[in-house]
């Protein structure tokens, strides 16, 4: 390295050195054979061309020189670009950690961040409390671990598909090691890398044990819960965990205007998933789950539980559900995709509290319809089971306004808080979506099983046809078609693919 310096540095003198040698050499010549003009006017062209070749060279030198400044000098422009930067960021991160200590402190739901292993690598406050164990108890440790081993074969199947990239929500009991029983509404969110790769999974747990009965009522071991007066105090909580989250997703305070200027520049992408059927030679379709995606500037995905709850707040999911019918329309009228596709597969689309209670919707359906030349028939509308509970009216003037423009529905999460058939007394569904909490545990739960047989059995009666959710093995595919179930989905049948 040394002699390579010392060349570099001395090189120049030795190009100089060589010119003047060169010219020296052609001066003593042209001396000598100054009687020969001939060779006089060679030797002065030759002198002459090298000079000029040494100015050359010497004003490219410089030219370099100039070009490496300015080179420099933008360097350093933007270097100190993202000083500035990586000042304002550090402000902004040392906010968002004031904020999350507040949310660790306050936050009545319990959060665990585990990795693509099963690690445990981020955990609440609540989850601490719950568990009463130390933090080096919990961080770096298996969820199993932490939890024990029973607790955790109760949510393996759950935890395998998040981490297989799906989100979760399902409700299930939990007895500590002193006999107190509590039951907990679950939700398992993937985390993706920017890739779109999942790196992880977080699980969190509210206790709602005391929202409905459970088990035996004298049971002195019942907890009452821990909602109660602290109610208003973690929906401001999770408000306040929304928008910080926003932020750190979308990179804007403004998630609003973020998620709004996604949908009017396309940068949703459309996914789907297979709803195969069960009868081995029956003559029903296939059909297919649309799924919705959000591609962000790096071409990483985000999961979906990022940006609905962010959509839902700002009143963004009409705008959403109408781009989603639009482009799915739009997919399923282009002729090269008419001579792949059946028929007369049907495409289910998800749709929004805020969509249904929508009175131009309907009207922007038909319009939609006619605009691409489809049959309705072509798309069934999923309406949750929770949401036909909680606004029963508006839900069934919804349902009665799709069909009656040629739609068909489907009642998803149906099971999940009970089994009643009376709330789609009065109108029509095609589909009845059994909970996929229900379907995952039906091969260990006896109760869960007949869940399953006694809503297919109805559903057969009233002729509605039957979809298992959630459905991830070959064991369950063989117990659903022998209990009759018409169709299933989840990663047992196939992942979700891009539509395009």
């Amino acid at each position: 390295m040394k002699g390579d310096e010392l060349f570099r540095a001395v090189r120049m003198y030795f190009a100089v050195l060589a010119v003047i040698g060169t010219a020296a050499a052609l001066v003593f010549t042209i001396h000598f054979t100054r009687d020969n003009m001939q060779w006089v006017a060679f030797l002065t062209g030759i002198l002459v061309a090298a000079v000029l070749a040494e100015a050359v060279r010497m004003s490219r030198s410089e030219w370099m020189v100039m070009r490496r400044t300015a080179q420099l000098s933008q360097a350093k422009d933007r270097l100190e670009h993202e000083l500035i930067l990586r000042k304002g960021l550090e402000r902004k991160i040392a906010l968002d950690k004031s904020r999350l200590h507040l949310i660790d402190d306050k936050l009545q739901t319990m959060v665990v961040l585990i990795d693509e292993h099963g690690v445990c690598r981020y955990h609440n406050r609540a989850f601490q409390e719950w568990l009463n164990i130390r933090p080096e108890l919990i961080d770096g440790q298996h969820l199993r671990q932490v939890i024990g081993a029973t607790p955790y074969a109760e949510i393996a199947t759950a935890v395998r598909q998040s981490l297989d990239g799906q989100e979760l929500r399902y409700d299930r009991k939990h007895q500590m090691a002193d006999g107190a029983i509590y039951r907990l509404s679950m939700m398992h969110v993937p985390q993706f890398d920017a890739e779109g790769k999942v790196t992880g999974c977080y699980i969190l747990a509210d206790d709602i044990t005391g929202t409905e009965d459970i088990g035996d009522s004298a049971n002195p071991h019942v907890s009452q819960g821990r909602g109660g007066a602290t109610a208003r105090m973690a929906s401001d909580i999770q408000e306040m965990f929304i928008d910080s989250f926003s932020e750190q997703i979308t990179g804007q305070s403004d998630a609003g205007s973020h998620i709004m200027e996604a949908i009017q520049k396309s940068q949703f992408t459309l996914y789907c998933q297979l709803i195969s059927p069960m009868a081995d030679a029956g003559g029903e379709n296939e059909h297919y789950e649309i799924l919705v995606r959000l591609m962000e500037e790096e071409e990483g995905m985000m999961p979906p539980g990022a940006f609905f709850p962010l959509a839902e707040k700002h009143g963004l999911m009409p705008y959403l559900d109408r781009w989603v019918v639009q482009h799915v329309l739009e997919w399923a009228s282009d002729k090269e995709q008419a001579k792949v596709r059946r028929e007369d597969s049907v495409f289910f689309l998800n749709v929004a509290a805020a969509t249904m209670g929508d009175p131009e919707f309907p009207d922007f359906l038909q319009t939609t319809l006619q605009e691409f030349g489809l049959p309705p028939s072509i798309l069934c509308f999923e309406v949750p089971d929770t949401e036909l509970a909680l606004r029963g009216v508006m839900v069934a003037e919804f349902i009665r306004r799709v069909r009656a423009a040629g739609c068909r529905v489907a009642l998803s999460g149906f099971g999940r808080d009970g089994v009643s058939f009376d709330r789609i007394r009065g109108f029509q569904v095609e589909y009845l979506k059994i909970d996929g909490s229900i379907i995952l545990g039906m091969l260990t739960n006896p109760v869960s099983l007949a869940k399953v047989v006694s809503i297919n059995q109805v559903a057969k009666k009233i002729g509605v046809k039957t979809v298992a959710e959630l459905v991830e093995s070959d064991e369950l595919i063989v117990k659903l078609k022998e209990i009759g179930v018409d169709f299933a989905q989840g990663f047992g049948i196939s992942r979700p693919r891009s539509l395009k």
